[in-house]
């Protein structure tokens, strides 16, 4: 009995594991996003630069956005480091927005705060 309960737990958690994976391509791919791009414009309300992306909540006329950045090295490379944003700065984001319009959450490609350009995905930048 004690040898089924031991295989039933250890196929339980290898069954776990299996998916892992799978849930943090999702998360941090593109396929949960839509191919068109937006501009969101608001203010800052708050920064977190941390692993495993950092991102910026922004006030907009319709509520708050979660704004997605690249992975930490990624951004950094961009010029985007801590302080480059702060809560009540005026932020313009060109991104792509999540698949599900109830998420106001967005994948952005690009941000502007006080005049300063970030190219975070410059491969994935549309021109107007």
């Amino acid at each position: 009995m004690k040898l089924c309960l031991h295989t039933g737990l250890t196929a339980l958690a290898l069954a776990g594991l299996a998916g892992a994976p799978t849930a943090a391509m999702a998360h941090h791919g593109w396929s949960w996003a839509e191919s068109e791009q937006m501009t969101l414009q608001g203010t800052v309300q708050q920064v977190q630069i941390a692993p495993p992306h950092p991102w910026l909540d922004v006030r907009t006329d319709d509520g708050t956005w979660r704004v997605e950045l690249g992975n930490p090295t990624q951004t950094k490379e961009a010029g985007f480091v801590e302080g480059s944003a702060k809560p009540g700065d005026t932020v313009t984001a060109i991104g792509n927005r999540d698949r599900d319009s109830a998420n106001k959450r967005m994948k952005a490609v690009q941000i502007k705060v006080g005049g300063k350009t970030y190219d975070i995905y410059p491969s994935r930048i549309r021109k107007p």
